[in-house]
This record gives C-alpha cells, sequence and structure tokens, in this order.
C-alpha cells in the first residue's frame, strides 16, 4: 500500500506523515509518500525513511508522478487556492484515472450544511468520484494560535481575532493528524465522514484565561473588527485569499456555529483529545517574547 500525504509539510500534513511513520498505524508493506512542492525542504524534515513527489495543486504537470502507483490519499486543500473546479476537483479526478482508490479529504466541521465553503464542493465532488472517501471535518486549529496568531500574542500579550463571544471547539492538529492516519489504514473508514473536535468548547476570553494561567503573564481577548483583522494580518503578510477563510471561520464562531463538540476523536484514536491547556504548555516555547529573551 502507498499513500499520498498532499500538503506534506504544512500545520495537518506534517503530523498525518508522522502518524503514518511513527505511530505503530501502518506495517511494513505501506510506503508514504510526502507530496510537496519543495522536496528538498520536506527531505530535511523527515528524512529518508519515506517517497518524495513534487505536487503542486496549480501544476498539472506535477500531478501524474506523484498519484502513480498510490493506492490512498490524504487530501488538503491549499488556503491559497481559491478555484476548486480549476485545481481541485481536476487533481480528484486524475488521482482516479491513477488508480487512487480512497481519499481522505480534510474537511471543515459545518461543511455539509454551507454550501458557501468551498469543502463542500470538493465532498460533493468527492461522492461522485470513481473512488471511496473520509471526510474529516475538523474543528479550528489550536496550532493557528502558535502559528497565525502567534506575534500577537508573543509579543503583544493579546489573543487578536475577530470572533466575539461565541464557542469554538478547538482541535489540535496531532490529533487530525493521528485521525486522518487511522482513516487511511484501517478498514471501515469508507465513505464515512467524522467531525474532529477538541473535548470542549470555549469562547476566547476563556482562551486569553488560559494562556495567561499556562503562561503565568495576562493575555488579553482584544476581539477586533473585521476590518481591523483583515488590517492586521495582510501588513503581517498573509495572503488574502488565507485572511478571507480566517474571516469565515470566526464569523462562524461569533455566529455560535463553531461550538458544536463530537466524540469522533475519542471513537478513533481511543483516547481522549488533546486538550487545550495541554496545547498551550506544549508550545509554550513559542509564546514567549524575544524581548523577553
Amino acid at each position: 500500500m502507498r499513500i499520498l500525504v498532499t500538503g506534506a509539510t504544512g500545520t495537518v500534513g506534517r503530523h498525518v506523515v508522522t502518524s503514518l511513520v511513527d505511530g505503530d498505524i501502518t506495517d511494513g508493506d505501506t510506503t508514504v509518500r510526502a507530496g510537496v512542492r519543495d522536496v528538498a525542504r520536506a527531505r530535511e524534515r523527515f528524512g529518508d525513511g519515506i517517497e518524495y513527489a513534487e505536487f503542486d495543486f496549480q501544476r498539472p504537470e506535477t500531478w501524474g508522478a506523484a498519484f502513480d502507483g498510490v493506492d490512498a490519499l490524504f487530501l488538503i486543500r491549499p488556503p491559497t487556492i481559491g478555484c476548486v473546479k480549476r485545481h481541485i476537483t481536476p487533481a480528484i479526478d486524475a488521482a482516479a484515472r491513477m488508480g487512487v482508490k480512497h481519499v481522505a479529504f480534510l474537511s471543515v466541521l459545518g461543511a455539509e450544511k454551507n454550501p458557501i465553503l468551498p469543502h463542500r464542493r470538493i465532498e460533493s465532488h468527492l461522492r461522485d468520484a470513481d473512488v471511496s472517501h473520509t471526510f474529516l471535518r475538523a474543528s479550528f486549529f489550536m496550532q493557528n494560535l502558535a502559528e497565525v496568531h502567534r506575534e500577537a500574542i508573543a509579543e503583544r500579550d493579546e489573543i487578536f481575532v475577530p470572533a466575539g463571544s461565541g464557542k469554538t471547539s478547538f482541535v489540535d492538529a496531532r490529533d487530525i493528524g493521528a485521525a486522518a492516519a487511522i482513516t487511511l489504514t484501517e478498514p471501515g473508514h469508507r465513505n464515512r465522514a467524522y467531525d474532529i473536535t477538541g473535548p470542549a468548547a470555549f469562547d476566547y476570553a476563556t482562551v486569553a484565561e488560559m494562556f495567561s494561567d499556562v503562561l503565568d503573564r495576562p493575555i488579553d481577548y482584544a476581539n477586533p473588527s473585521i476590518p481591523a483583522f483583515v488590517r492586521r494580518l495582510r501588513a503581517e503578510g498573509q495572503p488574502l485569499a488565507f485572511v478571507l477563510v480566517m474571516i469565515g471561520i470566526y464569523t462562524t464562531a461569533r455566529l455560535g456555529f463553531a461550538g458544536r463538540v463530537s466524540r469522533d476523536v475519542e471513537a478513533l484514536l481511543g483516547r481522549e483529545p488533546i486538550p487545550l491547556e495541554r496545547f498551550v504548555a506544549d508550545y509554550a516555547d513559542g509564546f514567549e517574547s524575544a524581548q523577553a529573551e
């Protein structure tokens, strides 16, 4: 069995790879292939224990070699790609033609109810494609706090997101990676959907309190307006397409639609999901201000 992981060096993809390689999920007959735009960078991260293939949704000439000999695919839509019909669905069809039998797709919580989301359109296409599928409908990644919002927390002691008082069932990307690895390698998950959430839902004022307790310094929840949020992230160099995705996520939270808690992670992994407090503790070094060093 050969599994291709797209976005293999990204926030979730890296944990799919490590779960497949290090998590005692696969056996000796399973090969992991990282599909990435920068093979050298991926090799530096993962070493020589897996295969590598150049892969870019916007460059169809990379698809054939990446899909060659692949049985199962972990599919993630890059946030910078806006046109699903131009780049994502043709890649799915190409994978099916090349012999890929199963696709685990990283979707978003509530995608089945929101026709505006590109993830909904990808789900619909996968249902009609000549492959089996697993939809991993994930809540907001805890790691976004350590990546997108790290500077605000570390340097300004604030969480700067326009989520109002809505709650979010934050999920650790490490749990998403482990869940994806199981659905790719174990039987019983084809043509099914799972809601991948953390063990509880919190508003961002409570999240700021948790950060304050773990980091032992006051962290405030700024709750900016959407225009202020856009200006800040664009000034930090975030792509507009990514910022728009973030606005959609935080608006969903603001409206009260992001707080549902599922037990699917526990069912898949046989343990409780990683709690937010543990995530903050595990990533605490990254939230320290450079001025404090």
